[in-house]
């Protein structure tokens, strides 16, 4: 790709002047990096431009287009972040040393089982770039998914280590982010390289699969079609073939058995209205048999990362297996792109706040975002955190439970009920007495489970215990209750003076 492909691409998302800004960010790069190349000869400046195009492509805003094309000047071309905050602005500034703070500690991450930063350092630099700005990360992913395009160019051995760290830490960030499509793309071409013989042998049996499954789906897909015609439903319908690795991944859940696993293929039917997505269902329902245990509702309920659709599993009259994605386009779009959809240039309906990460204009989905803003205030304070801890956090499964009055809350996989009325507020962490979950009282001690409803019973005279730190998972739950306690000893040293001093008055 070259400067003017860019710059025609850019025309077509940003107004004037940012078109303007964004060629002057190009240029600056230019000089910046003359003379440098990339190990498979071409020119440096190729590297950023195709970033940059990635993220216009994604719908971002102006600044992380800036943003893609100077990410590496300060690293690998010695310029001051102060000259780039001069002619580009402080969103920009913040957005460079972010993902250069990501790459260094992403450099400098040993060979660990998780090749997760362990190092206090590595991991600050990591938690703190994405903390400030949750760009930093989005500008990070398109700046990997290039490099890892290019892989074939690097010796196999540090081939294999940018593999495996973006399939464990790239990949689960795309995830949390609901960008499943960047997700999908980091996967497959990490696997690929981190295990190429298995890589061929998914992709081979795929193959074998998918021959005689496309021509009998595309029967399948005409009768759905004429079928929601005669009901007036307006809708797109195209097919979705599983990824490479999460065929490799559901395998490995079904002892190697592929004739376990029904979403080989599935058709996706993309609508106008929310209310089609369950009239398309019923539709589908009358047409084949359901099988009823894979029906999931994931619109009402959505996935701890933002994704809805309807999701359900049927048998044709010709025994045939089949799965059906139903959502509509906003859904789709959020599923292929997640956060990244929501700062395109013409939608407005995001703040400087959400851009900025201030947890009152977060959604659900994001709200580890406001924890992790938690957790680098804490770094930056000098105070100890867990490094396991920050992973179940950060990169773990999550879940989403709900209050008796439906609000949804998104936990890591495994938290307590302490967690949960920490993350309500620390006062309802503070009183809490005994929980429900699910109209039945519940252990202080038991995880809960995605979809639970939780009712924390408060005492005024309850007050937070030393013993409570057994049962608090969470990051954010921790630092609550910890300041609760040191405060509640506190007031105790006091009471006790005042009370030897009452005692000697008398």
């Amino acid at each position: 790709m070259k400067k003017g492909e860019l710059i025609d691409h850019a025309k077509q998302c940003y107004d004037e002047d940012q078109v303007k800004k964004l060629e002057r960010a190009i240029t600056f790069a230019s000089t910046a990096h003359a003379g440098q190349k990339r190990l498979s000869g071409e020119p440096y400046i190729i590297h950023p431009i195709i970033t940059a195009d990635t993220l216009i492509s994604w719908g971002m805003d102006i600044d992380s287009a800036i943003a893609g094309v100077l990410h590496d000047t300060v690293e690998d071309a010695g310029v001051e972040l102060a000259q780039i905050e001069s002619l580009f602005g402080h969103d920009v500034a913040i957005l460079v040393d972010g993902v250069t703070k990501v790459s260094q500690a992403s450099a400098e991450m040993k060979k660990y089982e998780t090749y997760l930063p362990k190092t206090k350092d590595n991991l600050s630099k990591l938690l703190i770039a994405i903390g400030q700005d949750v760009r930093v990360i989005i500008v990070k992913l398109a700046d990997r998914l290039h490099n890892l395009s290019t892989l074939k160019y690097l010796p196999v051995e540090k081939q294999k280590k940018i593999a495996r760290e973006s399939l464990e830490v790239f990949g689960p960030m795309a995830d949390k982010l609901g960008m499943g499509r960047v997700r999908m793309q980091i996967e497959e071409l990490a696997f690929s390289y981190l295990d190429p013989i298995e890589y061929k042998k998914m992709k081979i049996m795929m193959k074998k699969r998918l021959g005689k499954s496309t021509r009998k789906l595309g029967k399948i897909r005409t009768e759905v079609d004429n079928a929601l015609k005669q009901h007036s439903i307006n809708a797109d319908i195209n097919g979705r073939v599983k990824s490479i690795y999460s065929l490799h991944k559901k395998l490995a859940k079904v002892d190697g058995n592929i004739d376990d696993i029904y979403d080989l293929m599935a058709l996706r039917v993309v609508v106008e209205k929310k209310e089609e997505c369950y009239v398309v269902l019923g539709i589908l329902h009358g047409l084949y048999k359901p099988m009823v245990s894979r029906i999931k509702d994931y619109i009402s309920t959505p996935k701890p990362n933002g994704y809805q659709s309807l999701h359900t599993t049927v048998i044709t009259p010709a025994e045939q297996i089949v799965e059906f994605q139903i959502r509509t386009q906003k859904m789709h779009e959020f599923a292929e792109r997640g956060l990244a959809a929501s700062f395109h240039y013409h939608d407005q309906k995001i703040t400087k706040a959400y851009i900025e990460n201030r947890n009152t204009s977060l959604p659900t989905n994001l709200q580890w975002i406001s924890e992790l803003q938690e957790v680098v205030g804490k770094l930056k304070e000098g105070e100890e955190i867990s490094k396991d801890q920050l992973y179940i956090d950060l990169f773990g499964d999550r879940i989403f439970v709900h209050s008796p009055k439906g609000d949804i809350y998104d936990l890591p996989e495994g938290a307590l009920p302490l967690d949960f009325a920490y993350l309500v507020h620390s006062d309802v962490g503070r009183s809490a007495y005994s929980f429900r979950v699910n109209g039945k009282i519940h252990a202080f001690d038991k995880p809960l489970q995605n979809g639970d409803i939780v009712e924390v019973v408060t005492k005024k005279t309850s007050q937070p215990k030393q013993s409570w730190r057994q049962l608090v998972t969470t990051t954010h739950a921790k630092n609550k209750l910890q300041a609760q306690l040191r405060q509640s000893s506190v007031a105790g040293m006091i009471s006790t003076a005042t009370s030897i001093l009452r005692r000697k008055t008398y």
